[in-house]
């Protein structure tokens, strides 16, 4: 099983779409393994974005995310980094889908409601730097062998 960190950023928060967000991810059957309403910290947002470190946007992305909490949450299924990036949808605005969260709630490229995990690698890097591993907890679904 693949895990991967979905962020409801900021501008997602302050809308009142995670419930909706989160909604997505339950109906598609992935299984929700770690979940905190934060504050990303500087030391945080640095290990987040630290690809983009000297790039003329990183100071906004970092002031961005910084901003407001946002929701960190953990999800676990079969395929579920390559499923959900096709549920959050393009990055921008003018590529966003109706059907994919971004197409259907965002309208703008930087306020873009939702980050998920591009890799397995980055995936870990990213739940590593959010979640201390005894806020990840694995449990049997039922349903998860009917999904």
């Amino acid at each position: 099983m693949e895990r991967t960190l979905i962020l409801v950023k900021p501008d997602g928060i302050q809308r009142g779409l995670a419930g909706e967000i989160i909604k997505r991810f339950e109906q598609k059957g992935f299984q929700l393994v770690g979940c905190k309403l934060m504050l990303m910290s500087e030391v945080q947002a640095k290990n987040h974005y630290h690809e983009h470190i000297g790039q003329p946007y990183f100071e906004k992305l970092f002031l961005f995310i910084t901003s407001s909490p946002l929701l960190a949450t953990v999800w676990e299924g079969d395929q579920v980094i390559a499923l959900s990036r096709k549920m959050i949808g393009k990055t921008d605005a003018m590529d966003m889908i109706p059907g994919t969260i971004r197409g259907d709630f965002s309208h703008h490229t930087n306020l873009n409601l939702i980050h998920g995990s591009d890799s397995i690698q980055n995936a870990n890097h990213e739940i590593q730097n959010l979640f201390a591993p005894q806020e990840l907890i694995s449990y049997s679904r039922e349903i998860t062998r009917w999904v």
